[in-house]
C-alpha cells in the first residue's frame, strides 16, 4: 500500500527543478525603504490591522508593532517577522501583509500627488491611478526619475502609447518620480516665440534706423 506513495514521491523530487537553478521572484528581491507602507490585516484582531508607514529605521509606525522590521530586507523576510511577532498572541495567526511603495505622478495628470502603490504596479497604471494623461499632457513622453543605490538619478522615458513595452511596462519601484510632460504645441512653442524674436529684430533695426537718421538731420 506504501509502495505507490514512494514512487509518487521519488518522481517529484526527480523532476522538481534544483532550488538554485529556480528564478527568485521581483517580490522577494525587492525591499521597502522608510516611507513605503505596508497594509497588514489580521484575522479577527482589527487592533492589529491597518495601512501603516515603515519608520526611519525600518519598523513599522505602529505602538504595537515598533519591533517588527520589514524595510530594508525582502518581502518574505518581513513576513517572517510579522508572522513572529504575532505568534506571541496566536498560536497560528491568520494574517495578509501587503507591500506598499511610494510614488510620485505629477505634471500632466488629473490627480498628482504620492502614491502607494503595490509594488507589481506598472508605469502606466501608476499614471491611470492618477487619473490618467489630461489633454494637454505628452502620452508619447513620460519621465521616470529614479534614484539608483549609489545615489545617482537616472531618468527612463516610457511611451504610454503603447505601455505593455519599453519602461510603460516595468513595475513601478520605491521612491520614483514619473512626470508626465506637456506636449508642445507648434504655434505657442514655436511660430509665436520665433515671431517674437523677428519683431524684436525688426524694432531694434527700426530704433538703429531713427537714430541714424536723427544724426544726419542734426550734424554737430
Amino acid at each position: 500500500m506504501r509502495f505507490p506513495s514512494a514512487v509518487a514521491l521519488l518522481a517529484v523530487v526527480a523532476f522538481a527543478p534544483p532550488a538554485s537553478a529556480q528564478t527568485p521572484s521581483t517580490e522577494s528581491a525587492s525591499m521597502l525603504t522608510p516611507g513605503d507602507s505596508v497594509r497588514v490585516v489580521v484575522w479577527r484582531r482589527p487592533e492589529f490591522s491597518g495601512d501603516f508607514v515603515v519608520a526611519p529605521n525600518g519598523t513599522i509606525t505602529h505602538p504595537l508593532y515598533r519591533s517588527v522590521t520589514v524595510g530594508g530586507v525582502p518581502f518574505a523576510t518581513a513576513e517572517a517577522n510579522l508572522r513572529r511577532f504575532l505568534s506571541r498572541f496566536e498560536e497560528n495567526p491568520e494574517f495578509v501583509m501587503e507591500p506598499l511603495v511610494r510614488v510620485a505622478v505629477s505634471g500632466e495628470v488629473d490627480r498628482p500627488h504620492v502614491y502607494a502603490l503595490r509594488p507589481e504596479t506598472t508605469i502606466a497604471e501608476a499614471v491611470g491611478v492618477a487619473g490618467g494623461v489630461t489633454r494637454e499632457g505628452a502620452r508619447g513622453r513620460v519621465r521616470i526619475l529614479r534614484t539608483e543605490s549609489n545615489g545617482q538619478v537616472r531618468e527612463l522615458v516610457a511611451d504610454l502609447n503603447d505601455p505593455k513595452t519599453g519602461a510603460g511596462g516595468s513595475p513601478v519601484l520605491s521612491g520614483d518620480q514619473i512626470v508626465v510632460d506637456r506636449k508642445r504645441n507648434f504655434m505657442k512653442d514655436v511660430v509665436l516665440p520665433t515671431l517674437g524674436v523677428i519683431g524684436s529684430v525688426a524694432s531694434i533695426a527700426l530704433l538703429v534706423d531713427r537714430v541714424g537718421r536723427d544724426n544726419n538731420n542734426n550734424p554737430n
